[in-house]
């Protein structure tokens, strides 16, 4: 099986590098021509001058020096003058093995635990993220990423799996509270506060409301239920006896809080807490109940309108940049920022946990690093990579050039006159 070579990846300011590459790559052949020219020109037309002989040698070596670079760094990159001399267009033929010497330099040399470590402790990430965080623009800013990042994670989730989840979580979270004496512990509490006296009141109040707003319904009710001999009238008085009762012995129990009733009534509550927390048959009713009550297709429907309503809510709320949620979230982000800013103890761990993190990162993942950039360079087309290369270092190797052409000549003139001198 064969992979499909990919291009490099593009190099940063590509056209303006490629311009700088073309401008030094002729300067440094306009020295070797002038060099050059200067070497044929004195050697036809010199004479036996002295001085034209420390010329010729200097333009003579500083030609080889000029020729030499050129050829060097040419050969780095492709054949020189398309010629397939042996152990020239380096970078070509040999970019795979160049890709594994520069992973395993990469893995050893930068991905260790101890560098990456150290690097981690000076760059200060504690104090810089304290800053960050603290300005309210940044807060915000993370405050809508967080929440966009929720409303993704919201929408790539299946309905219906959450529905499942939910429905679940909450039937063991009710499974594992006994209902009884839950419900018996909360009206100890209740009692204990003295809001029963409370509901007692509102409950009286109801009633007597209800009495005197359906006082001819009543009567209706009274009549259907006598014996048919009983006289109309005598029907009347016994309502009217009743009813006044009634709502007379409930402007007594809500004017007289210790009336003997609510005295009863307050008796048979604190019974009836005791009784649910206790007695098993409370508490085995309790939970037929709530299993009954759990059963009931409402449960369902009610778990899906929770996460329907939070998700619509949610999507709100993420949507608009000044909603009460994201006020209140950036404003939480930047009491982290002025807390880490403020407190050196949890800043120096913070700064510990990163660097544990990234160190058993480093460790674990140190092979797999070297091994992605190995992978990644074998991927890259060879001449693509080469001619990548060449932009990024050409412009300085063609100083090289340059530089060859200086110092053969200085060389050439040194020499030159050495051997003048020993003459």
């Amino acid at each position: 099986m064969t992979s499909t070579l990919a291009a490099p990846p593009p190099v940063r300011s590509q056209e303006l590098r490629r311009e700088r590459l073309v401008v030094m790559r002729r300067r440094a052949t306009m020295l070797l021509t002038a060099v050059t020219a200067v070497f044929l020109g004195v050697t036809v037309l010199g004479g036996d001058a002295t001085w034209v002989g420390y010329v010729q040698a200097t333009a003579e070596a500083a030609m080889v020096g000029g020729l030499a670079d050129w050829f060097a760094v040419v050969a780095l990159f492709r054949h020189p003058l398309g010629i397939p001399i042996p152990h020239t267009a380096v970078i070509v033929e040999r970019k795979d093995q160049f890709g594994a010497t520069l992973g395993e330099f990469v893995q050893e040399a930068f991905l260790t635990p101890e560098t990456i470590s150290a690097r981690v402790r000076a760059a200060g990430v504690a104090a810089r993220t304290a800053a960050w965080l603290r300005d309210p623009d940044h807060a915000a800013r993370v405050a809508g990423e967080v929440l966009d990042g929720a409303v993704g994670l919201a929408d790539l989730v299946r309905d219906e799996d959450v529905h499942r989840v939910l429905e679940q979580t909450v039937r063991e979270r009710l499974d594992a509270v006994p209902l009884a004496p839950l419900a018996g512990r909360t009206l100890a509490l209740v009692i204990r506060d003295g809001r029963h006296q409370q509901v007692l009141d509102v409950a009286l109040r109801g009633l007597d409301r209800y009495l005197d707003d359906h006082r001819d319904e009543l009567r209706e009710r009274l009549g259907t239920s006598s014996p048919w001999w009983l006289p109309g009238a005598a029907e009347d008085r016994i309502f009217e006896r009743l009813l006044a009762g009634a709502r007379t012995l409930i402007a007594e129990m809500l004017e007289d809080h210790g009336h003997h009733l609510r005295v009863e009534f307050e008796t048979r509550l604190v019974a009836l807490a005791r009784d649910l927390q206790t007695s098993p048959g409370y508490r085995l009713r309790g939970e037929e109940l709530k299993h009954e009550l759990l059963e009931q297709p409402q449960v369902r429907e009610l778990v899906a309108s929770l996460w329907s309503d939070a998700k619509r809510t949610l999507r709100g709320q993420a949507a608009d940049p000044g909603s009460a949620l994201r006020r209140q979230l950036a404003s939480g982000i930047g009491a982290v920022g002025a807390r880490l800013a403020e407190d050196p103890v949890l800043a120096a761990k913070l700064e510990d946990g990163l660097v544990r993190g990234v160190s058993h990162v480093a460790a674990r993942f140190q092979g797999e690093i070297g091994e992605l950039v190995r992978g990644t360079i074998e991927r890259w087309d060879a001449e693509e990579t080469a001619e990548r290369l060449e932009l990024l270092l050409g412009p300085d190797l063609q100083f090289i050039r340059i530089n060859g052409t200086v110092v053969g000549a200085l060389a050439g003139l040194t020499l030159h006159t050495v051997a003048e001198l020993l003459a």
